[in-house]
């Protein structure tokens, strides 16, 4: 049988599938009766990084059965995703993106939550752990790690292609559709949670001598406690995304 890869998938598979692979055709000897999804992450690519399986013209899932001599067209997702449809591949859609960024992209989770998107992250959790959070609150996962989208209740994730976390959120807000205006500054970049605003004398006991002089309002982590306010480094998060909103906007 063989896979026919599209978009960037031939670059996901594994080095010794990438020399066989030809122009994203790759030849695959069934060695036994399996699935697509199977065979398709024994190569490389995790599901998630699929929009659609052609098996001799013919759409499928994940399930299908393989049998020598099928072609595989393997589509790939085009920006911007659809994330408020199920399809075949997806039984279940978001709606609206929530994220959960695992372990190694921490700083991406920083930056969409500067942004005002949920984004889960929580560094103690293990693959299975973060999988079951994400199946049962529709999350969309977010990881340079393969293992976990290849897990099976991972129905929604993103293998980033980039490793840098500027480069990582422009990828997903592409990936995506998200465009601005965001709700920037509306969330805690600690632990996630709404910010609501807060009295200055409420607060007053937290601020540095100079804050106390030269800002009058502030917002609160009802979670954590965190105190926010329009500093300096409140301007330069704001310069990062206006910056990040003019390059959304010339593609």
């Amino acid at each position: 049988m063989e896979f026919v890869l599209g978009g960037d998938l031939d670059a996901l598979l594994h080095h010794r599938y990438r020399e066989q692979c030809v122009d994203g055709v790759l030849r695959y000897p069934l060695g036994r009766r399996t699935s697509v999804k199977d065979a398709l992450e024994a190569v490389g690519p995790p599901h998630t990084e699929v929009e659609s399986l052609i098996v001799d013209g013919r759409p499928v899932g994940f399930a299908h059965r393989l049998q020598e001599g099928q072609r595989v067209d393997v589509l790939a997702p085009e920006p911007p995703v659809d994330f408020h449809t199920p399809t075949q591949l997806k039984p279940w859609a978001p709606g609206w993106p929530a994220f959960l960024a695992d372990v190694n992209v921490g700083g991406l989770a920083t930056q969409l939550r500067v942004l005002g998107f949920d984004t889960l992250y929580d560094n103690a959790l293990d693959d299975a752990d973060a999988a079951a959070i994400a199946e049962a609150e529709r999350r969309i996962v977010l990881t340079r790690d393969r293992a976990l989208l290849k897990r099976s209740n991972v129905v929604w994730g993103r293998l980033l292609r980039a490793q840098e976390p500027e480069e990582q959120l422009a990828e997903v807000l592409t990936l995506y559709g998200l465009r601005p205006p965001f709700a920037t500054f509306t969330r805690c970049v600690r632990c996630n949670d709404l910010l609501v605003d807060v009295a200055k004398a409420d607060v007053l006991h937290l601020l540095e001598p100079k804050t106390k002089k030269y800002y009058d309002a502030f917002k609160m982590c009802p979670s954590c406690g965190r105190v926010y306010w329009a500093g300096s480094h409140h301007e330069r998060l704001q310069e990062r995304v206006e910056w990040l909103s003019r390059r959304l906007e010339e593609g």
